[in-house]
């Protein structure tokens, strides 16, 4: 098994703890460690670090960032608290983990936010300089939490990283300012030699990002992360460092990578396989902004990026490009989506396939813009004027985004509608290892365009019907194709306007048809556990990894319960009714107050029970598994009901 940070790197070998450090090393199968501070603190930069240093060393991971919303935050206050937790293992994991075995806190604030979810015993490193009075009054503090009884808890190591790292770079000349940002690379050393973590790949990353024209800087900020290296090494608080084996997964070649960063290779694949140009008008909005950042670098493959003025732009200028015969991509999240409703519906007037992505993010309006929800399903179902419906796919993790959006393509081609695809800001912003595909044996995604009219009988019929009910996708000025598109209803089969009532009624139920027609590109629903039994966890989206590792806990204490993970919203899998129908009680866990559970219980008439959380954070496992095992030892919700 090969595992590099891309697959070009050629790495030296990777050093040993053993043959750097004179302390003893313990062998662990896994950490969870949650690295926090001001949002001007670099957690995020540390965080992404830590992740993909892992990743090279052979470790499975997973990641859960957690930022305000501020660009800059207010400084030392609890609302300004910016984090990152990355769980790397000796095995697979499927979560960014629940407690946490480390907890890095740069500030008070950041300290008393976090303190809870790290475990008895639990090492925690603080920034003792940043402990003074003034940083106690910015987080509401009336004493200094370092001197409560309660740290007796906890493996406290007191390390005055500002002092320290000035001390370290003084000879650089920096001010005052740019050398406390040096003070993230003091602690990432120390996490670094504290799990054994090679620090080549950040030093290669310290001189690509600072080294142009700001040597100094990059020199510094090295010296910063070799001084954090060196004070674990020497402090005599820390008796140990850790080892974590790599992880034994599918041979291949590896890199990391981010929900939003897959989402934009599974497009420009998806464009690859079916031959066409991208076209990709959206306007910013968090946390869908990063896709547009990530295709901007690939204008070589024939990706156009369009920033629009407005949502509404954004959309209607995909539109355009889908009637011109490209592919046709637009992204947003709730808010966004709310303002591209009515030209979704034109979309699918027109019956022009084109793919509409809704990253989502707390609600309503505005809402909590930097945290996670899955509050979106009802409006992408049903918000629309009009019977609109559309197909509805749901990715289930970070590396999950370069399938489904290139399954979306193909649907959306062969069915020649607008597609929707969902992720969430737990997705788009977490990471994890990725199989790099080889693309040569990805099969292409059919495209066919008419060339000539085949209509013996007269002129081109824009809304003529495959087996599929999908209409000719023809490109505007082929020679014979002459037809009139619009948001006006259509004749059926010449695209004339219509208003006749039995036309209507006639086309209503074509369109609806075809999204129904989606089941038959789908593969079956697939149940992770026993075919029949006492419980089926049904789940969606991002919380597929919290649910398969609360529902395998389960099952390893010997709980009849099951698992089936939903990727396909609209239309649900052919056989899912059938699925349900063989587990006496059905439990379905989702971010939002129950919207997946309302079509569950709509559709297949089941008395499922929900299990819902609106706080801007993932399900723990935790809590699901006590959750399922309450419900594993209940009775039927049938039963309960004759009793």
């Amino acid at each position: 098994m090969r595992r590099t940070e891309c697959a070009t790197t050629n790495l030296r070998p990777l050093m040993t703890t053993e043959a750097i450090s004179s302390k003893p090393v313990h062998s662990v199968s896994g950490v969870t460690v949650r690295l926090v501070g001001d949002s001007g603190d670099g957690m995020q930069l540390l965080g992404t670090q830590l992740t993909n240093t892992s990743a090279l060393s052979g470790n499975d991971v997973a990641t859960f960032p957690d930022f305000p919303a501020e660009i800059r935050a207010p400084r030392g206050t609890r609302a300004g608290v910016s984090g990152f937790q990355v769980q790397f293992a000796s095995h697979e994991v499927h979560t960014p983990g629940d407690s946490l075995d480390a907890l890095v806190a740069m500030n008070p604030a950041a300290l008393v936010t976090n303190l809870a979810d790290l475990i008895k015993g639990g090492l925690l490193i603080v920034n003792e300089d940043s402990f003074e009075d003034k940083d106690l009054k910015l987080a509401k503090l009336k004493t200094n939490p370092l001197e409560e009884p309660a740290m007796e808890n906890y493996r406290l190591i007191k390390v005055p990283m500002t002092r320290l790292t000035k001390e370290a770079v003084a000879e650089f000349g920096l001010s005052v300012k740019e050398a406390d940002r040096c003070k993230n690379f003091f602690a990432m050393g120390l996490v670094y030699w504290l799990y054994g973590r090679n620090m080549d790949a950040t030093l290669r990353f310290i001189h690509g990002k600072f080294g142009d024209g700001k040597s100094v800087i990059a020199q510094a900020n090295e010296k910063a992360l070799r001084a954090g290296w060196a004070f674990g090494e020497t402090i005599e608080g820390i008796g140990h460092s850790y080892r974590i084996e790599p992880a034994k997964l599918a041979p291949g070649t590896y890199r990391n990578i981010m929900g939003n960063q897959a989402l934009a290779w599974g497009l420009l694949a998806a464009a690859q396989r079916s031959g066409k140009d991208m076209f990709y008008g959206t306007y910013p909005i968090t946390p869908a902004s990063d896709i547009l950042h990530e295709l901007a670098k690939f204008k070589n493959f024939g990706v156009c990026t369009f920033q629009a003025e407005d949502e509404i732009a954004a959309v209607c200028s995909a539109i355009g490009a889908a009637y011109g015969g490209q592919m046709a991509v637009t992204t947003s999240s709730g808010p966004g989506i709310a303002l591209k409703a009515e030209a979704m519906g034109l979309a699918l007037m027109l019956e022009l396939p084109m793919l509409i992505i809704d990253v989502q993010r707390g609600g309503p309006s505005t809402g909590l813009p930097t945290k996670t929800e899955q509050a979106d399903l009802l409006q992408v179902m049903f918000g629309r004027n009009g019977e609109a419906p559309l197909p509805v796919l749901a990715a289930r993790s970070p590396a999950d985004c370069f399938e489904i959006v290139q399954e979306a393509w193909m649907i959306a081609t062969q069915l020649m509608l607008p597609v929707i695809v969902l992720s969430d800001g737990y997705i788009a912003n977490g990471a994890e290892p990725w199989a790099i595909p080889d693309m040569s044996k990805l099969s292409p995604i059919k495209v066919e365009h008419p060339s000539e009219n085949n209509n013996p009988d007269g002129p081109f019929k824009p809304y003529a019907r495959n087996e599929l009910l999908a209409r000719p996708w023809a490109i505007p000025g082929t020679p014979g194709l002459m037809h009139r598109v619009g948001g006006l209803e259509k004749e059926d089969g010449t695209g004339n306007i219509s208003y006749d009532p039995d036309n209507h009624q006639k086309m209503v139920n074509i369109r609806a048809q075809k999204v129904a027609n989606a089941a038959k590109l789908l593969p079956p629903q697939q149940v992770i556990g026993p075919q029949s039994g006492d419980l089926l966890v049904i789940s969606w989206g991002g919380t597929y990894g919290t649910c398969l590792t609360a529902v395998q806990q389960a099952q390893a204490e010997g709980h009849s319960v099951a698992l089936a993970h939903i990727r396909y919203m609209n239309p649900f899998p052919s056989n899912l009714g059938e699925v349900i129908s063989r587990y006496k009680n059905v439990l379905i866990p989702e971010l939002n107050m129950g919207q997946l559970r309302m079509l569950i219980r709509n559709r297949y008439l089941v008395d499922a029970i929900g299990f819902n959380k609106v706080k801007g954070k993932p399900f723990t496992v935790r809590e699901l598994h006590e959750k399922i095992v309450e419900h594993c030892k209940s009775p039927s919700r049938q039963e309960a009901h004759a009793k």
